[in-house]
């Protein structure tokens, strides 16, 4: 198999696998417990929280874990604004639903919520984000990058404007670790949320970073692990994983990133040079060096991803956490693409192991796959047919 839906979950990498597993079978004691066994696993929680504060330039104590990407955005939205009722969220009409359906879910209880539009990359204006200040604003909440179109957003110009207005600045950075730069202190944001699962590590493992002297309103009570703010049992050898895969982000550095932005811009070039009738979604420049997402017109991209497995090429049509819907996605519509063209969706995303080999034959059974598929497309006959009858006038 051909995988390019790294933006939906990676395969754990071996050396993530063998870490976690002494404390799956042998190290299995409850790090809250005061003997030797439990030790161990305290030991192992607390130099992967290190681990994972050291590549984000922040202090072990501001690592919260949790069971992944979802529960730490909501805790981040959640535990600001319950501190106090009734305030008012900005956020921006293209976040990952963690965001979008959390911020929604506030708004039926009662707080205020401003959602921003974006423009025709998927970028948000830090300008529109002064505007939709108020007296009473207590959160931003504005994604690193988008994980259907890999757009990068002005996290640092946002988080400014945050700062100035009092108000706190959270950013999802899923879709971001191990691919851009994610210092805390030089973006400025108080929060910032993280999965494992994105960086070949393993699923139900997440953290996110609070900076120091706040504190979000605890979503799940209970006992007192990670210091009050997250109860229950910490997954030891999960956030060993989540450690260890950090680690290795560390150690592979720049030369991994430019590796896949080698290759992504590659199948951009191959793509749009060898099909007619497709749009580069996301921002040309400011986007992930992973991702390549596409709108491909006249057909359905669930077609598209079928006739790709059927080649044995793993891809997704706008996020998987969508997949299944009739809808197309919320970000192309709110980027102004019309349903037509919205439904036609691509997305090819990669990994530190994508070869080029791999991309040399996306490249080869993309394109009669396209014509294949538009050859059965009623809206493409009637294309062709308007076509030819401009060019007879």
């Amino acid at each position: 198999m051909i995988y390019l839906d790294n933006a939906a979950t990676t395969w754990i990498a071996p050396e993530v696998l063998e870490a976690m597993t002494p404390f799956l079978q042998d190290d299995y004691g409850n790090p809250s417990s005061i003997y030797s066994l439990a030790g161990r696993s305290a030991s192992a929680l607390e130099s992967a929280r290190q681990t994972v504060a050291d590549y984000l330039g922040a202090s072990p104590d501001e690592i919260i874990f949790t069971g992944g990407g979802s529960e730490a955005d909501n805790l981040a939205i959640k535990g600001t604004m319950r501190k106090k009722p009734g305030g008012h969220i900005i956020t921006s009409a293209i976040e990952h639903h963690a965001v979008l359906h959390t911020c929604q879910a506030l708004e039926h209880q009662g707080y205020e919520l401003t959602v921003l539009p974006v423009d025709g990359n998927g970028l948000v204006d830090p300008e529109d984000v002064r505007q939709a200040l108020r007296p009473d604003t207590q959160l931003i909440t504005i994604m690193h990058s988008n994980n259907e179109v890999g757009t990068i957003e002005p996290i640092r110009e946002i988080a400014a404007v945050a700062r100035e207005a009092g108000a706190k600045m959270h950013t999802d950075a899923v879709q971001s670790l191990g691919k851009t730069p994610l210092n805390v202190d030089e973006l400025g944001v108080d929060m910032m949320a993280f999965s494992a699962h994105k960086v070949h590590g393993p699923k139900g493992v997440g953290a996110l970073y609070v900076r120091k002297g706040f504190r979000p309103v605890p979503l799940i009570d209970g006992g007192g692990q990670e210091k009050g703010r997250r109860a229950g049992t910490e997954n030891v050898a999960g956030i060993v994983g989540f450690g260890r895969a950090v680690e290795l982000l560390g150690e592979e550095g720049e030369r991994s990133v430019e590796q896949m932005r080698g290759l992504r811009d590659k199948l951009i070039e191959g793509i749009m040079a060898g099909i007619p009738e497709v749009v580069l979604t996301g921002h040309p420049e400011k986007r992930l060096p992973n991702l390549a997402s596409f709108c491909i017109r006249y057909i359905e991209g669930e077609g598209i991803l079928l006739s790709l497995d059927m080649q044995d090429i793993a891809a997704s049509s706008a996020s998987a956490c969508t997949s299944g819907s009739l809808e197309p996605s919320h970000v192309l519509l709110a980027m102004g693409y019309p349903h037509e063209i919205a439904h036609g969706s691509l997305r090819l995303s990669l990994s530190r192991y994508t070869t080029e080999e791999e991309i040399d034959r996306v490249l080869e059974v993309l394109p009669p796959i396209i014509q294949r598929l538009r050859d059965m497309s009623p809206l493409y006959a009637e294309a062709m047919k308007q076509e030819r009858s401009g060019q007879n006038e």
